[in-house]
């Protein structure tokens, strides 16, 4: 998809049960690109910056698990960008790499002419990140078009997260296409509208219901999102 600054484009990969989404970000002016979350497929990666013309400048994570960050080291190694992840995660899982640079709630990052803001939304990890722009928002594991991601791992706290939803609901306008890192029947680039009408924990208004909700037993499996 593309507007007047910038393109993104999807890659859809797995890895065994993971199946993840990365996402290309392109300035259209300078050609500098970032890649959020990169996963699995590098040959997927690079030929995307080929035919997109692009050199990758700068690596996007939204949070520190293994299946947004495998990449990383393999990418450092051909572009050597900057890699950007909330300060509250690399604090909390002692995340280490190349080029790390910790980012807080409200920080800015610029991709050539492309705005990028971050937002710290805590609840699947302490320190998870949404990366938003004009038109786009990226949020990893912390909402999915379908539900929320899991609050039951180490770190995790379903609080955070009705919190967290409560912030995107408040900062994100309804028009702006959300972009998670996976996809549980809905494809990537639903609009926040439809979310807050269709998704369940949005409709949650009570932090108590929400986090009885978000943990209660005999769900399907682990990594359930409803």
């Amino acid at each position: 998809m593309t507007t007047s600054e910038y393109k993104v484009l999807a890659i859809k990969s797995s890895y065994g049960a993971f199946i993840n989404y990365s996402y290309v970000v392109v300035d259209r002016t300078t050609r500098e690109a970032a890649v959020i979350d990169p996963s699995w497929d590098l040959e997927a990666i690079l030929d995307t910056l080929e035919a997109e013309q692009a050199t990758l400048t700068h690596i996007l994570l939204t949070h520190s698990h293994v299946d947004h960050v495998n990449l990383v080291g393999a990418l450092l190694e051909r572009f050597n960008p900057e890699v950007y992840m909330g300060a509250v995660e690399i604090e909390f899982f002692r995340y280490q790499c190349e080029n790390l640079k910790p980012v807080k709630d409200q920080d800015a990052i610029l991709l050539g002419n492309t705005l990028i803001s971050c937002m710290l939304t805590p609840g699947h990890t302490p320190g998870s990140i949404c990366f938003s722009l004009q038109d786009h928002i990226f949020t990893g594991d912390t909402l999915f078009a379908e539900g929320c991601g899991i609050c039951s791992e180490r770190g995790g706290d379903p609080g955070a997260m009705y919190y967290s939803l409560q912030k995107i609901r408040e900062r994100v306008h309804p028009s702006v296409r959300v972009y998670p890192a996976h996809s549980f029947g809905l494809e990537p680039g639903q609009t926040l509208d439809m979310l807050l009408e269709r998704n369940i924990y949005f409709n949650i208004l009570d932090e108590e219901r929400f986090i009885a909700f978000r943990m209660r037993k005999n769900q399907p499996d682990a990594k359930s999102f409803v």
